[in-house]
């Protein structure tokens, strides 16, 4: 008779988000996230851990402004009752090194500047203020079982952490990659014609050439 074996019991780790600054020094817009992690006194070997973010848009307000900005996401505020939803943002993956009780990492989550991505287009829409965010945490923990025996175990989607990031610091870290400027994608076809036109009217620059370009107001 085949006995299977016990189950094993996995440390109960939880998670809290302590704070969230934009990358001094990064080529691409980077947050960097202080995540403190809890392992309720296991000794923890490493996490291999994948982390999902979501923007939790219902759990905020928002003005005139910011709602006309939201019309392509959301459609007219007078249907924001079945129309506002959560958002999802990014995914990444972050190795946590041993650790014994508890420990808090640095988990750096870099920022699109494309505005065909629905994160980067909600918050561009904003004035200021903060966007509520849920973290979602799944991986591998590696610990110390009985008798100092390494153990390894599933971490479910079920574990997640919550915080408010201010607007004013994804826009820090989107000026310091990108100073004054801003991303615009085009079709191949629409590109070549703008590159045409510039080169015809001998324009040094493509702010020139779509000043050109666009109406006087």
């Amino acid at each position: 008779m085949t006995v299977a074996p016990a189950p094993v019991t996995a440390p109960p780790l939880t998670f809290a988000v302590e704070g969230v600054d934009a990358a001094e020094h990064a080529v691409l817009p980077t947050l960097c996230f202080r995540l403190r992690i809890d392992a309720a006194g296991w000794e923890i070997r490493s996490l291999a851990l994948n982390v999902q973010l979501r923007i939790d848009a219902v759990r905020r307000a928002y003005d005139d402004a910011e709602r006309s900005g939201l019309f392509e996401l959301f459609g007219a505020s007078r249907d924001w009752g079945r129309s506002l939803r959560g958002l999802r943002w990014t995914t990444t993956s972050l190795n946590v090194p041993g650790f014994s009780g508890a420990t808090t990492v640095e988990l750096p989550v870099a920022c699109t500047y494309d505005f065909d991505v629905v994160a980067a287009k909600y918050l561009h829409a904003l004035s200021g203020g903060e966007v509520p965010l849920e973290l979602l945490f799944s991986g591998t923990v590696f610990f110390a079982g009985a008798e100092g025996r390494l153990q390894v175990a599933h971490i479910p989607w079920d574990r997640e952490a919550r915080c408010d990031l201010p607007v004013q610091v994804w826009r820090d870290a989107v000026d310091r990659a990108f100073p004054g400027t801003a991303w615009l994608r085009v079709r191949r076809d629409v590109f070549d014609r703008l590159q045409a036109y510039k080169s015809k009217r001998a324009l040094l620059t493509w702010d020139a050439t779509l000043e050109e370009l666009l109406p006087d107001e």
